[in-house]
């Protein structure tokens, strides 16, 4: 595609099995455009935005999606794999089935949005804030989410062995089946509720 064929919310263009492979599609708007089964090997997404977009089982190994925006679109079961991600701004985007692989996740900002069944990879996501996200059945394992934000995020149901959540915001957030045996709570922040069910979870009896 080049790069004045940008998709409107007119045209809704679907494309399907295509090879965007070491393309440039620099500062290109996608508006309620479809993408199934592509891959981006290695392109140049930097400062793309998108709006109601909808990518389905496309790969982004390699590419440079750095300071591009994301607004209400979806990247179901997309692979993520040593993609720059610096400044890359997902907002009310559902990422369902999504697989991170040896990509950066610390420079991304996320506002909201469904990360349900998300694979992380054992990435930092240190000092992230994850507010009211959706990582219901996220495989976390192994991440670092010290200093994270995770205020009013669901987290049921979400794979934390040897997750580290030290000194991270944990109010409000949904930690139902959360083994503190397994994670690194160390100065984490909690609710009286959470504190409860954290207790209940060791074993402890308040009151």
């Amino acid at each position: 595609m080049s790069r004045d064929g940008d998709a409107s919310a007119e045209d809704s263009p679907l494309f399907r099995g295509e090879s965007f492979d070491d393309g440039d599609l620099h500062g290109q708007t996608f508006e309620r455009a479809t993408f199934e089964r592509c891959t981006f090997f290695d392109a140049g997404l930097e400062d793309v935005l998108t709006s109601a977009a909808q990518f389905l089982d496309c790969d982004f190994t390699g590419c440079d999606l750095s300071g591009s925006v994301h607004r209400s679109s979806a990247f179901l079961a997309c692979r993520f794999a040593r993609t720059n991600l610096r400044g890359t701004s997902f907002e009310g985007c559902k990422l369902t089935g999504s697989v991170f692989a040896d990509t950066r996740l610390s420079w991304i900002r996320v506002e909201g949005g469904d990360w349900s069944y998300v694979s992380f990879g054992g990435a930092s996501l240190a000092g992230l804030d994850l507010s009211d996200v959706r990582l219901t059945a996220a495989n976390l394992v192994g991440c670092d989410l010290s200093r994270a934000v995770l205020r009013d995020a669901d987290l049921r149901d979400a794979r934390l062995t040897d997750v580290v959540l030290r000194e991270a915001d944990l109010r409000g957030a949904r930690i139902e089946g959360l083994d503190p045996r397994v994670i690194d709570l160390r100065g984490a922040r909690v609710d009286a509720a959470q504190a409860l069910q954290l207790a209940a979870a060791l074993g402890v009896v308040v009151g």
